[in-house]
């Protein structure tokens, strides 16, 4: 079997499992959605007063899109390790031709697909619920890759989480740990003049900061190349670490 088809076989296999799993489904399509009715329309973001949500619309756009971008691959990734390693399925895939990098990246491909399609719904919602106003123009695809090294990067965080979990409970535990903080404070919600001034650099070794900086900056129509450029460099971390982390046999 070639390459290809391995990929392939892979990721269709690790699509319908996606499917079959309503609440993945829920958490990946619903959840973020109730997020935006709850922040844009009845706590209502605006570019007045103080508080948290007192920004304009536009700079929580890439805190909602961040949600299906670090949640959805930490606890995918991470559980299907454990569930497959709890089912001795790496010991029948050390039988196969199948290496461990090809396995994250046919689920790393599987993330980017549902989360691709979750991200567009979440940005057209964004802009009717909460009226926000981005810069429509070529920068604006920029979105695009900056999603896909997003997922990538988490991809490979969820595989090194998957590995040293030793349950799914343990997983689903250790990825919102790592989640929520990683969620809130890398300039998605909390703008960071509202952070101590000792915490504002440390905001600078969470690669969603990058993510966000990266949103934001294309989606005021700049150029996010830079920004881009650096949140690849780390994803290509994570993930030759993550396919380094996927188990051979139990």
């Amino acid at each position: 079997m070639s390459r290809d088809r391995r990929i392939r076989s892979t990721f269709v296999a690790a699509f319908r499992a996606f499917i079959r799993r309503k609440t993945a489904v829920f958490f990946t399509f619903f959840f973020p959605i109730l997020l935006i009715l709850i922040f844009g329309a009845l706590v209502q973001t605006r570019p007045t007063g103080g508080g948290l949500f007192a920004r304009d619309p536009a700079y929580y756009l890439p805190g909602y899109l961040a949600v299906v971008v670090v949640f959805t691959p930490l606890s995918r990734v991470g559980s299907t390790i454990a569930r497959h390693r709890d089912g001795n399925r790496f010991e029948k895939l050390a039988t196969t031709p199948l290496r461990r990098w090809e396995w994250l990246f046919a689920h790393t491909l599987v993330n980017v697909a549902i989360i691709g399609l979750a991200g567009l719904i979440l940005f057209g919602l964004v802009l009717v619920v909460t009226g926000a106003e981005v810069v429509v123009g070529p920068t604006l695809l920029a979105l695009v890759p900056l999603v896909i090294v997003g997922v990538a990067l988490f991809c490979g965080l969820g595989a090194i989480l998957g590995r040293i979990a030793d349950s799914q409970d343990g997983v689903i535990a250790a990825s919102n740990s790592v989640a929520l903080p990683v969620w809130v404070l890398s300039e998605t919600f909390v703008p960071p003049e509202m952070l101590p001034a000792w915490f504002r650099p440390v905001t600078a070794f969470s690669p969603l900061t990058y993510f966000s900086r990266g949103v934001r900056t294309a989606a005021a129509g700049g150029d996010p190349t830079e920004t881009l450029a650096v949140l690849a460099v780390l994803a290509a971390a994570f993930f030759l670490v993550g396919a380094v982390a996927v188990p051979r046999t139990e």
